[in-house]
């Protein structure tokens, strides 16, 4: 290669370089550029000490930018300087001043925080840090270096503590809510802080919580209708229904404030920020042992713990009751209400007659020892003195005797529509009844008051045919004995 052709080679490669130095300082200016039109007031940035000189901290904002803070905010309360070069920081953006990009820590309570400092983080929306200093009437006395600033109560937390022991002498982030009077009045508030933070952890747990989930949690709250469970920054209620398979527990007999709990998610609801979580599912459903433990015609032993119009509920073991209706508990008379036959707490045996597993129902039926003796049922046709024992909407239940009652339905009663048997036969009143049939299976009789009548009409004419008939027998004989007599006296 000729000197002149190296030396066109070295002068296009200078400018080539030079193209390429040109190159990346107008990329690089192009990125601060774009950097510096991103920031807006309150933008937090992590960044490095880039220098101190004089009054200010530099700061790099990558390239050749760079942002400026006050050199107050690093003393501390000796006035020694608590940063270096290349500590790294965070900072929040306040303004552009003089060309120059004016930043803010204001994580420091040290004395040098100056009234323009806090109204710079009031226009920026930026927190400042101050402590605790005493009670006052409505809130709390709050030291942000040596301005003090108030903060009501209610903005103390996410309850509106008034528990001062708590807070006194305890420094947090505050957010400036008020900057008025030049600074002799300004508010502070610690939950607006607590709310963003909650806020930024919801939009979290949207993206990861779903229906069916198991998830852990810890016991917040323990109230009357179940537990407030907290599952990472939002709290969720496992209802009383769905904190254990054993009906009638105690909220604080199951867990206690502080607990780890396993939960799985039943309901989701962001719009009103209910999360509705259930313990028992993620607990053994002890109602799949049912078959196996409690075949049908086997005989069971429990405990009654409920009763209702329909039934009787009674308990074989912790999270198992089974039901006995009213219609399998006494064979061979009528009842009403199961506490006719049985208490609550009484022991009792019972047949197993149905299971499913799938609407957990256990179906049970009284044994013959225990139900009250079959009581004997009246025949068809029989007229009855009989006492008014209750009047529902249908009819009137009689009293027949102890242990068996009847039934006269309102079409049976004799009765104008509309009239007020409630008044007409009160409770205890005596009323004649006709037997029209019986379910001795079932211990029921019907009855009619309007075959009362016809019952005696037909009874008294029976009774005056069979004495005409003896009347007449009777003649017959006379008859026949007086012929005789004559006959042997040769009359």
């Amino acid at each position: 290669m000729s000197d002149e052709q190296i030396i066109n080679q070295e002068n296009t490669e200078e400018r080539s370089n030079e193209t390429g130095h040109e190159e990346d300082f107008a990329q690089l200016f192009e990125q601060s550029t774009q950097s510096v039109k991103k920031l807006e007031p309150g933008q937090r940035v992590t960044t490095r000490v880039a220098g101190i000189s004089g009054d200010f901290v530099y700061i790099d904002l990558g390239g050749k930018s760079e942002g400026v803070l006050d050199r107050k905010e690093f003393l501390n309360e000796e006035g020694a300087l608590t940063i270096q070069d290349g500590d790294e920081l965070e900072a929040y953006f306040v303004t552009v001043e003089n060309g120059a990009r004016k930043f803010t820590t204001l994580v420091h309570s040290f004395p040098s925080i100056t009234l323009q400092s806090i109204k710079n983080a009031f226009d920026a929306d930026i927190p400042v840090t101050g402590k605790v200093a005493s009670e006052l009437k409505g809130g709390y006395e709050i030291r942000v270096g040596k301005v003090r600033c108030f903060c009501p109560y209610s903005q103390m937390d996410l309850k509106g503590s008034r528990d001062a022991g708590t807070y006194i002498g305890e420094t947090f982030p505050f957010k400036v809510l008020e900057y008025k009077e030049r600074g002799r009045n300004i508010i502070l508030s610690r939950r607006a802080l607590l709310e963003k933070e909650l806020e930024k952890e919801k939009e979290k747990l949207r993206e990861i919580l779903t229906v069916g989930m198991e998830v852990t949690g810890r016991v917040r709250s323990i109230q009357k209708f179940g537990v407030f469970a907290d599952i990472g920054g939002i709290d969720g209620l496992i209802p009383l229904s769905e904190l254990s398979w054993v009906k009638g527990i105690k909220p604080a007999d199951q867990v206690s404030i502080g607990d780890e709990v396993k939960i799985r998610i039943l309901e989701i609801d962001w719009t009103r920020d209910r999360i509705t979580l259930s313990l028992k599912a993620v607990l053994p459903d002890p109602f799949l042992s049912v078959p196996e433990k409690y075949p049908v015609d086997s005989t069971v032993q429990g405990a009654v713990v409920r009763l209702e119009n329909f039934g009787a509920f009674v308990n074989l073991e912790p999270g198992i009751d089974g039901l006995i209706p009213i219609s399998k508990m006494g064979a061979g008379r009528r009842i009403n209400h199961p506490k006719e036959v049985l208490e609550t707490g009484q022991q009792v045996e019972a047949r197993v007659v149905d299971i499913s597993t799938e609407k957990r129902r256990l179906t049970l039926s009284m044994e013959r020892k225990i139900i009250i003796e079959a009581v004997d049922l009246p025949t068809i046709g029989t007229l009855l003195e009989t006492h008014v024992e209750r009047v529902i909407s249908s009819g009137i239940i009689v009293k027949i005797k102890d242990g068996l009652t009847g039934f006269i339905p309102n079409s049976e009663m004799g009765t104008l529509k509309g009239t007020n048997h409630v008044k007409m036969f009160p409770v205890g009143s005596t009323m004649q009844s006709v037997v029209v049939a019986t379910d001795p299976a079932r211990g029921r009789v019907s009855l009619s008051r309007t075959k009362v009548d016809d019952k005696i009409e037909h009874d008294s004419y029976t009774q005056y045919r069979d004495k005409v008939k003896d009347e007449e027998r009777s003649d017959e004989k006379l008859g026949s004995l007086g012929e005789l007599l004559r006959n042997k006296l040769g009359l």
